[in-house]
């Protein structure tokens, strides 16, 4: 099954599944992200809206987007009363449905894991971002992937786990710098589950 087909089908169970990965992506988002203001935002693989809603209240304008139709769905459904927010279906790894430098913040959350060559990623964000824009980006963490670690979930008792690959800590900093970008912070982060294992997301927020 490819990712968009995996993701189309847990997009029924995404939220309601046990999954500390996702819970702790939200968390270490509201620690970086929840004190600042933005006047646009645009949220690269938005899925379920699990960080939309934070957005919507930290950004005078959200544009979300995702390349699952059906995890777009459930995300408009749960923020329907929310007017701030524009969603599109759009493929990350193409060029993006955003105007050049029409954002201060870029948030990517748990998606590089399925991406081949973050290039064309970070030189979008680049694009569409402002003078001194930020690109955040919290992804699990490689100490994991080296572990054979993968997003997954069960439908029907079968276990699916999605396509991934492995980037370096080197890979995200190399392919910033190349986009022009600068880091502002590196943090990792554990889950409360996580007792002496290796970090489980790593975040990055970057300026451009």
């Amino acid at each position: 099954m490819n990712t968009r087909d995996a993701y189309n089908q847990w997009s029924q169970t995404y939220d309601s599944d046990e999954n500390n990965t996702r819970d702790l992506d939200r968390v270490v988002t509201e620690r970086v992200l929840g004190q600042s203001r933005f006047t646009s935002i645009l949220e690269v693989g938005c899925g379920t809206g699990k960080n939309t809603m934070l957005f919507s209240r930290i950004g005078t304008r959200v544009q979300a987007i995702d390349f699952s139709e059906h995890m777009l769905q459930q995300a408009k459904t749960k923020l329907r009363h929310v007017n701030n927010v524009i969603f599109l279906l759009a493929d990350v790894t193409e060029h993006w449905p955003c105007e050049g430098q029409s954002a201060d913040l870029v948030s990517c959350n748990l998606v590089l894991e399925h991406i081949r060559n973050l290039q064309p990623v970070f030189a979008e964000a680049a694009r569409v971002l402002v003078n001194r824009g930020q690109l955040f980006v919290c992804e699990l963490h490689p100490y994991r992937q080296y572990q054979g670690v993968v997003a997954n979930y069960r439908n029907n008792g079968q276990l699916t786990q999605i396509q991934a690959f492995v980037h370096h800590l080197s890979d995200f900093l190399e392919t910033a710098c190349h986009c022009g970008f600068s880091l502002k912070a590196l943090q990792e982060w554990w889950h409360e589950k996580d007792k002496e294992k290796p970090p489980r997301l790593v975040s990055l927020l970057f300026e451009r």
